[in-house]
């Protein structure tokens, strides 16, 4: 397991309940996320979720998707055993990390959350291009992710926003410590930087779909 793998495995429990007191801009990270899977060329089958985490992405793709079958890979197994209570036999679960091999395509669809932003910049340009490799022809990756501003200016406003919008939402001082620790395994990187790697790793049709702050969701098209 990675350092970030334990991190998040020992916080399982109550990882889930904080969401919403720690992305201030919950609704919108996740419901254009799902929305942006409808850009794609043909209905989900086989779907899967990359850092699936306790598998919240995950429920909400199969919601709007029901007849979607439901891949989630993670690596913290107490991460994927709090997604197994809710999902059950509804999700196959894949024990792995991110720079592993993903399992075998084509997808209809890869999701992530949350996660890729934990990876160095040389191992997220290389996830991009496995994932494009995995993907059916026609079909998206969408990536709801925080991540970097263009400058230390906004990095640094960025923080600040956040602390503050998440004590509004009533965050407790024990979450946000948790929180932070959490941070300390961040490795983001800007938007601009990210549709790049993107592009070059031969996605016809990459955008940013909202942004607020560190917050951001990127869509993107493997050719048909």
């Amino acid at each position: 397991m990675t350092n970030a793998g334990q991190v998040f495995d020992e916080q399982a429990g109550g990882y889930e309940a904080q969401r919403r007191r720690l992305i201030p801009p919950y609704d919108a990270f996740y419901g254009i996320a799902v929305e942006a899977l409808g850009l794609g060329a043909r209905p989900l089958r086989r779907v899967l979720d990359l850092g699936a985490g306790t598998g919240l992405l995950a429920r909400m793709v199969g919601a709007e998707y029901p007849e979607a079958e439901l891949t989630l890979l993670d690596g913290a197994p107490a991460m994927l055993a709090e997604a197994r209570t809710v999902l059950g036999g509804r999700a196959r679960y894949v024990e792995a990390n991110l720079a592993d091999p993903l399992p075998d395509g084509a997808w209809d669809a890869v999701v992530s959350a949350l996660a890729i932003h934990h990876l160095d910049d040389h191992r997220k340009e290389e996830l991009f291009s496995r994932i494009h490799a995995a993907l059916a022809p026609g079909c998206m990756f969408v990536n709801a992710d925080q991540v970097a501003g263009p400058t230390g200016l906004f990095d640094d406003a960025y923080g600040a926003w956040h602390a503050r919008r998440a004590a509004e939402l009533g965050a407790t001082e024990q979450e946000w410590a948790a929180s932070q620790a959490r941070m300390r395994q961040d490795r983001a990187a800007t938007v601009e930087r990210q549709l790049g790697w993107l592009r070059g790793a031969g996605f016809a049709d990459a955008d940013c779909l909202v942004k607020d702050h560190s917050f951001a969701v990127l869509a993107a098209r493997r050719a048909g």
